[in-house]
């Protein structure tokens, strides 16, 4: 049996200003899925994620990480956020080195990889992220949306076990907020798991395997996209918006016996070769 990354076991947070984060979460993150977080402002996602780096420690409770208890002194922290990396919400509170380039370096240079490893992770990163154009330009001269690609790509240099996006595609354009699933796709293995918080459900619809929903810091939703979007009382309570291709496909199965076999799916070009198959 393979361990999971994670394991909470009756976790909750509280805010020195008493406010309950996370209300007595048991949880675990199993290895090799693409996980999308959902639950609106307040539901206690970004909190989530700080325990899962150690940026938090639990107020009650207990947080495994490989089956064994996650260690808060330096050298447990360097350890696990060699395996665990985070793309934050706001870039600017993660880029700090002069240029792209360096920031890019400063996390592989301390993974104790040879110089040819570490030269060759920040080159292909900068080309994921199509930075290319941008690697010796200081990061105080970048737009948001250039800052986040910095961002990603920085993590991504590091190889991480876990990868965790706090709402990614903030301050990205149409274009790369497509790309970002892209850029995911390409780092996907059977062995690395991916935790994405997001209000763009459309967009995560089509990528993510497995679903976590918070509400006001609880547990309200875990396992595949089915028995979630399927639940429309669980939605509308978690304030989360059916994907469209949900929609679509309810309505067509519902609207005439020919389409009442359709299968639901996660893209619109599977959608189209089913509609073809029934027309036939």
């Amino acid at each position: 049996m393979t361990v999971p990354y994670f394991s909470f076991e009756h976790v909750s947070f509280l805010y020195p200003d008493d406010t309950l984060a996370i209300n007595n979460i048991s949880l675990t993150i199993p290895v090799g899925k693409k996980i999308a977080i959902l639950g609106e402002n307040g539901s206690g996602k970004s909190t989530l994620f700080k325990l899962f780096m150690g940026l938090e420690r639990p107020s009650d409770g207990k947080i495994l990480f490989q089956g064994q208890p996650l260690m808060y002194n330096k050298k447990g922290l360097k350890q696990l956020r060699q395996q665990v990396g985070l793309v934050f919400q706001e870039a600017d509170n993660q880029l700090f080195a002069s240029t792209v380039k360096q920031d890019i370096l400063y996390g592989p240079l301390n993974l104790d990889w040879s110089t040819d490893k570490v030269n060759s992770q920040v080159e292909k990163a900068i080309a994921l992220t199509e930075l290319e154009k941008l690697e010796n330009r200081p990061i105080h001269f970048l737009s948001g949306g250039q800052k986040k690609r910095v961002a990603i790509a920085g993590v991504y240099a590091m190889e991480p076990k876990v990868l965790i996006l706090d709402e990614p595609t903030s301050s990205l354009d149409y274009y790369f907020s497509t790309q970002l699933t892209d850029y995911l796709k390409k780092l996907d293995t059977d062995d690395r798991t991916f935790l994405y918080s997001t209000h763009q459900i459309n967009l995560v619809y089509e990528w993510a395997d497995y679903y976590i929903v918070l509400h006001k810091g609880e547990l309200l939703y875990v396992g595949e996209g089915d028995g979630l979007f399927s639940d429309d009382d669980l939605l509308e309570k978690a304030h989360i918006e059916k994907p469209w291709l949900v929609s679509v496909i309810e309505m067509l199965k519902n609207s005439h016996p020919l389409w009442e076999n359709l299968e639901f799916t996660q893209s619109k070009e599977a959608l189209v070769t089913q509609i073809n198959k029934f027309l036939k």
